[in-house]
């Protein structure tokens, strides 16, 4: 489904990732990991189209969208979920989720919001509420929430763990679980919580320095092979 090919991605001189290759496939579950500063958020931001890459290619269900701007990337069906979550804090959280679902006919809104609100049933007292005013956990909830509303065929989510209850880190494991089981969602997340990234994901990549130095199957690699890339 969505492709990159020796991608090579920078800032002003300095390169951050220096030919990356990866694949998303259809109802895919992969994780990205590495320890901070390797480019797992600049080669993320490369896919969903923030960043443009220097070299290489990126290619959506076999039609190249290296150039493509993020927002188009949006309506073809990718959905990214930021660190830090960047949630509207001065809204109220039924407005932020209906933020997600701008692209879609208004009649369908009402639906998609129902749908969000079983998946994430603690959002729905809060409706009324300001987002700025929700713990993280449930801020959290909002955005995977909120990315969920665009009807996405991929959804991207870079550190969605993190700063976050583990009975809450638990809860969301369980739903992506879920919501991929239901709607055959593919599921990318960028994680260095080791235990909550191979709760949901069948696959994996390892980031150091701007390159993947691994990957496979997340059943058939021992966690201590993956620690010893996460620790200083």
């Amino acid at each position: 489904m969505l492709n990159a090919n020796a991608l090579q991605v920078s800032y002003g001189k300095s390169r951050v990732i220096n030919g990356v290759s990866l694949e998303v496939g259809k109802s895919d579950k992969v994780c990205l990991m590495g320890r901070n500063g390797v480019g797992k958020t600049t080669l993320l931001k490369s896919l969903i189209g923030l960043l443009a890459p220097k070299e290489g290619a990126i290619t959506w269900e076999g039609k190249e969208i290296t150039r493509t701007r993020a927002n188009e990337r949006s309506r073809m069906g990718i959905a990214y979920v930021p660190q830090g979550r960047e949630i509207i804090p001065m809204l109220t959280v039924k407005e932020n989720l209906e933020l997600g679902a701008m692209a879609h006919h208004p009649k369908e809104t009402a639906r998609l919001m129902e749908e969000m609100l079983e998946y994430f049933p603690a959002l729905k007292e809060h409706l009324p509420r300001k987002g700025g005013v929700l713990s993280g956990g449930q801020q959290q909830q909002l955005a995977i929430g909120r990315a969920l509303m665009s009807k996405p065929k991929v959804l991207f989510l870079d550190e969605p763990s993190e700063g976050i209850q583990p009975n809450v880190v638990a809860e969301i494991a369980r739903t992506l679980n879920r919501v991929h089981e239901e709607k055959s969602l593919s599921v990318f997340i960028v994680e260095q919580n080791l235990d909550f990234a191979f709760k949901i994901a069948e696959r994996f990549y390892v980031m150091e320095k701007g390159q993947i130095v691994n990957s496979g199957n997340t059943r058939e690699v021992s966690t201590d092979t993956i620690k010893k890339y996460l620790t200083i």
